[in-house]
């Protein structure tokens, strides 16, 4: 990051059990980060899974599209399955 580049950013307050914080502390401190640096990756996580749904969701879409029709009489039947994994 830049030294001249300053982020924005909001303070929140989240009350939590005093073991939920304790606990959230040393997993912070193990990993040399703090606890707002933790619920801030997490949130951070939560809008990242949103994009990657809504792109899974796009991409099925278009598969569903691409499906012209699909009809039960279309289907191979046993014998033709099996004649078919043989070759």
């Amino acid at each position: 990051m830049k030294s001249w580049y300053v982020r924005r950013m909001k303070n929140i307050t989240v009350a939590v059990p005093e073991e939920i914080y304790r606990a959230a502390r040393i997993y912070a401190a193990e990993r040399d980060s703090s606890v707002s640096a933790l619920v801030a990756e997490f949130l951070r996580s939560l809008s990242q899974r949103e994009v990657e749904f809504s792109r899974l969701e796009a991409q099925q879409k278009r598969v569903w599209a691409g499906i012209d029709r699909f009809r039960a009489r279309d289907r191979l039947d046993r014998d033709e399955i099996h004649d078919r994994a043989v070759r």
